[in-house]
């Protein structure tokens, strides 16, 4: 079967999860979880993957071992792809629609290191800034999540870049709030042309970033 969309009660398990996560009210809503939320998502998945590779679904269990929220159950649904470049596809429903996005979401040291001083050369800075300007055009922008509260070590509080030059996450990512087109045959359209922008966002940062050095290291 190919994927024909998202199903609208998709978002409505969610919206009814925020208000009953609950191991009890997720074993009532296991089957429903398997039928009108992940099933679609495989189907998605099978599609995405003869084109971006192999596609993971996260399980729906959080992990709360060392969490102070012991609520039992991810309050989204996501998939990624992990190729061995360390870049990443992703998307995540959830009651309130639909976010896809991509990038290097955990570089390395060496990376933020190699970034850092590319925005730091205003020969090399601009082709960055018309990289990130053309994709804003499609609705998505830098994901922000994470940054630095001041300069990193080496540069001023006020460089004229200071906003890139504080991110530890190099991803992008583009909201729908959800809307009619994602429970039909236009949803893989939409999808599809996002990731592939996500594609050119990943192909910059390997050309001009590389992968990493070191992946284990620290930031």
């Amino acid at each position: 079967m190919t994927f024909t969309g998202f199903d609208p009660d998709a978002p409505r398990f969610y919206a009814e999860l925020a208000q009953n996560n609950t191991r009890e009210w997720w074993q009532q809503n296991r089957e429903r979880y398997a039928e009108t939320v992940r099933g679609p998502v495989e189907r998605l998945a099978d599609v995405l993957g003869a084109e971006f590779g192999p596609v993971k679904i996260f399980r729906p269990h959080r992990d709360v071992r060392f969490s102070a929220d012991k609520r039992p159950i991810k309050d989204h649904i996501g998939f990624v792809t992990t190729p061995a470049d360390g870049t990443a596809h992703y998307g995540q429903l959830n009651e309130h629609g639909l976010m896809l996005a991509g990038g290097v979401y955990q570089p390395s040291r060496d990376q933020l290191r190699r970034f850092r001083a590319l925005v730091d050369d205003n020969r090399l800075v601009g082709d960055l800034e018309a990289t990130l300007d053309e994709l804003e055009e499609h609705g998505f922008t830098i994901m922000t999540d994470g940054a630095l509260a001041t300069a990193p070590r080496g540069y001023p509080r006020d460089h004229p870049k200071i906003e890139l030059l504080r991110l530890t996450s190099l991803a992008i990512a583009q909201t729908h709030p959800i809307d009619d087109w994602m429970f039909g045959d236009d949803a893989l359209r939409r999808i599809l042309q996002s990731w592939r922008l996500v594609s050119t966002w990943n192909a910059w940062l390997i050309d001009n970033i590389g992968p990493a050095v070191n992946p284990a290291a620290a930031r």
